[in-house]
């Protein structure tokens, strides 16, 4: 049980470090305001499910003895059961939109903003992304309020799955179907990224630029404009991975930056520049976090799930200062 927790924690921790590191590989950016572009993601799936709950008062038609008025989304009133089945499933539809919409986001934060720290020192581009993170967390608070918002997933898939069955370990080891789901979902999204880096045109030449941006850039190839839409697909990724964790987590103002903290520890503990690392390193620590939650390890260490995940982030350093797959020369200058 606690491995399949750490499993699909470690998935949404590797997918917005996996993020990071894009950005930094190609860009040199440190963007501290990637874990909003996660906060974004959900609340594109909190907002597409009020938009299919939007609601019209009619009589209620169980009370005949005075007038009772009830809430009907228009979807019910226009499709009936298909109108209630398309709000079941809300949030898996709600990735048609967040796609296209993370992406034009991600494309007007690079063009708008990002795109004029390139040349500047990793302290500014941390000071003004962790601004614009703020800032956008603060949109969302005072659009959706400061309580976390109830997401739930299909009906089909809000049970949990006789897990203990398939591998032989009884009836009762049972889990999440949607944490499940969240686990499959990260895992083809990361490979996703890694087949079009290596098995695309576009992605061979993005990682030729990752090592070596001027040499490309002489062999007559714009780099600028691939490295503008990988920070949308960075984008993307992150949005999806939000959209997706809603049901999960109930979305509130501050969950980007609870886990871009930690996020952004696994990306240096996975090494500066390597997107390998940071998936490594994405499910290592959020195994280790969970493992360190168990009732048996939390009562003879108190709060040891809080801080598990720095302290191997202090032993790692200590041993490789580059970190698991760090390369030679990535912020060392």
């Amino acid at each position: 049980m606690q491995l399949l927790n750490g499993l699909d924690k470690g998935g949404a921790y590797a997918l917005i470090a996996l993020g990071l590191t894009l950005v930094f590989g190609t860009l040199g950016v440190v963007n501290f305001a990637h874990g909003a572009l996660f906060l974004l993601g959900a609340f594109c799936a909190v907002t597409f499910q009020k938009i299919l709950t939007i609601s019209k008062k009619i009589l209620d038609p169980s009370i005949t003895y005075f007038d009772a008025y009830i809430e009907q989304p228009y979807l019910e009133i226009w499709f009936g059961e298909t109108g209630l089945a398309i709000i079941d499933y809300a949030v898996p539809l709600s990735i048609i939109v967040t796609i296209p919409t993370m992406l034009l986001i991600g494309l007007a934060m690079e063009r708008g903003l990002i795109r004029h720290f390139y040349k500047r020192t990793h302290a500014e581009q941390i000071l003004v992304t962790f601004g614009l993170a703020i800032v956008l967390q603060e949109v969302i608070r005072h659009f959706f309020g400061a309580n976390p918002i109830p997401t739930p997933a299909p009906d089909i898939v809000s049970g949990s799955a006789a897990v203990g069955t398939w591998i032989g370990l009884g009836e009762n080891f049972v889990y999440p179907w949607w944490r499940l789901i969240y686990l499959a979902v990260s895992t083809a999204i990361i490979s996703s990224v890694f087949a079009f880096l290596h098995l695309t045109t576009f992605g061979m030449v993005v990682r030729a630029g990752m090592y070596d941006r001027q040499m490309v850039a002489f062999l007559g190839i714009n780099v600028q404009r691939k490295f503008t839409i990988i920070f949308g697909l960075a984008a993307v990724v992150a949005g999806v991975a939000g959209a997706m964790y809603a049901p999960i987590l109930p979305p509130d103002y501050h969950m980007g930056m609870d886990f871009l903290v930690i996020s952004f520890v696994i990306v240096v503990v996975g090494g500066m520049g390597s997107l390998r690392g940071a998936v490594a390193a994405g499910f290592l620590l959020g195994i280790l976090q969970s493992l360190a939650s168990m009732t048996a390890v939390s009562s003879l260490l108190p709060g040891i799930d809080q801080i598990i995940i720095y302290l191997v982030a202090v032993i790692i350093l200590l041993t490789r200062p580059r970190g698991l797959m760090g390369r030679k020369g990535v912020m060392e200058d």
